[in-house]
């Protein structure tokens, strides 16, 4: 199947998709962007949506292209990155987006930015340093 028949095919599903189904998911993905720092499994995703796992499993997959867990993911990599530029430290930050391993953090954060937050960090750091030198 080529990329645009996929595409297309992604189109479809959501064109014709049921309102109850849209509305699960849209719920989950709201409860996944507002809880994100609590440990979340699909087990209890599912029962605040009175859906059995798999089914919500397919559900989001196919409106969101992800699994629910990639999505928590992606939303505490991007929430961390705030924090890593207010300036909180990696360890505080990985402990306030909801990660219980420093090690986990750290790998998925250098494989979804291509850095570690370490030094994300200090790249960000150094440019907000620049910005302010030609603001004044």
């Amino acid at each position: 199947m080529t990329f645009y028949e996929k595409e297309l095919n992604k189109l479809r599903n959501i064109v014709y998709s049921n309102q109850e189904q849209v509305n699960t998911v849209i719920g989950i993905r709201n409860y996944i962007e507002t809880n994100y720092e609590v440990n979340l499994n699909l087990d209890a995703l599912s029962h605040i949506q009175l859906v059995s796992k798999y089914h919500l499993l397919r559900l989001f997959k196919k409106y969101y292209g992800l699994t629910p867990r990639q999505y928590l993911i992606d939303t505490r990599i991007e929430k961390s990155k705030k924090h890593l530029i207010d300036g909180m430290s990696v360890t505080e930050t990985c402990l306030a987006v909801g990660f219980e391993s420093l090690g986990s953090f750290s790998t998925l954060f250098k494989t979804k930015i291509g850095k570690s937050p370490s030094e994300f960090q200090k790249e960000q750091l150094s440019r907000s340093k620049i910005d302010l030198k030609f603001r004044t």
